[in-house]
C-alpha cells in the first residue's frame, strides 16, 4: 500500500448526548471525520446534522436502522470512493479513550496492511455479564483463527482498518457480530493483525451512555456466525482431504 490517508469514521443509532465528543476529540488527530447515522430517532437525527452544519464532520444518514455492521459498510464504501485508504474506527458511545489515537494512526501507518484493533482496558464500571460473554466468544475467535491471541479482543468498537482489504474478505454480518466477523475473517485471510490495548470506561445514563445490546438476539446472531465460520472451516477440511493431491 502506497498511501496513508486515514479518516475517522463513527457509526451511531441514537448517541445524541455523546456523538458530538467523540467527533470533537477524534478531530484533535484527524481532521477528516465520516459519521455514518443508522437511522437514529429524531434527537440523534438533529444532534448528527448539527455536526455537519458546523463543520466538524461529513454525515451520511441511512434512512432506517440497518445495524452497526451494514453501518461500518456503506462507510468503508463512501471513505474508499473518496480516497481515503483506512477507516479510523471510534463508537459513539464515548466509552474508549480516545488519548489512545495517536498510537493507532501510528502503528497504521507503520504497517499499513494491517488492521490494527484495540482491546480493552477496563475500570470498574464495566458490567461482569458483558466480560464473560467477551471471553465466550474469544474462545471461538481462538478456534476460528487457529492462533490464540493472533486477535485479543474481536469486539470492541475501536480500530484501524485498512479499506480495500476490509471490504476484500467479504463479511455478511450487519449487527453487532460484524465486528467479530470481519477481525476473524482478516485473520485468516492473512492480514496482519496488530493488537494495543485502550481504555474502556461504562457511562451511566445520566451521562448519555446507552447500550443497544440485547444479549438475547445479539448473542444468537453471534452464535450464528461463530456457527457458519465453523462449519465453512470443517466443510474444507474434509473435502481438502478426499480430494486427490495434485504432483
Amino acid at each position: 500500500m502506497s498511501a496513508f490517508r486515514p479518516c475517522g469514521l463513527v457509526p451511531t443509532y441514537d448517541n445524541p448526548v455523546t456523538v458530538r465528543g467523540v467527533v470533537e476529540r477524534l478531530r484533535q488527530y484527524v481532521p477528516d471525520v465520516l459519521v455514518v447515522d443508522d437511522g437514529s430517532g429524531a434527537a440523534g437525527r438533529e444532534a448528527c446534522a448539527r455536526l455537519q452544519r458546523d463543520g466538524l464532520a461529513s454525515v451520511h444518514h441511512l434512512p432506517k436502522n440497518g445495524g452497526k455492521g451494514a453501518a461500518l459498510k456503506v462507510g468503508f464504501e463512501l471513505l474508499l470512493q473518496r480516497g481515503f485508504t483506512h477507516a479510523l474506527q471510534v463508537d459513539a458511545d464515548g466509552q474508549h479513550d480516545l488519548a489512545a489515537v495517536p498510537e493507532f494512526l501510528r502503528a497504521a501507518a507503520t504497517a499499513p496492511d494491517a488492521l490494527v484493533l484495540a482491546y480493552p482496558v477496563y475500570d470498574a464500571s464495566a458490567p461482569a455479564l458483558r466480560r464473560f460473554l467477551r471471553k465466550l466468544s474469544q474462545f471461538w475467535v481462538d478456534v476460528e483463527t487457529g492462533r490464540r491471541g493472533a486477535i485479543v479482543d474481536a469486539m470492541i468498537g475501536f480500530r484501524v482498518y485498512p479499506l480495500a482489504s476490509t471490504l476484500r474478505v467479504g463479511a455478511r454480518g450487519n449487527r453487532m457480530e460484524y465486528e467479530i466477523e470481519v477481525a476473524v475473517r482478516m485473520a485468516r485471510a492473512g492480514v496482519p493483525i496488530v493488537n494495543l490495548p485502550v481504555g474502556v470506561r461504562y457511562l451511566a445514563k445520566d451521562e448519555g451512555g446507552v447500550s443497544h445490546f440485547q444479549p438475547l438476539r445479539d448473542n444468537l446472531r453471534v452464535s450464528w456466525m461463530h456457527c457458519r465460520i465453523c462449519t465453512a472451516m470443517s466443510m474444507r477440511a474434509v473435502f481438502g482431504w478426499l480430494l486427490p493431491r495434485r504432483s
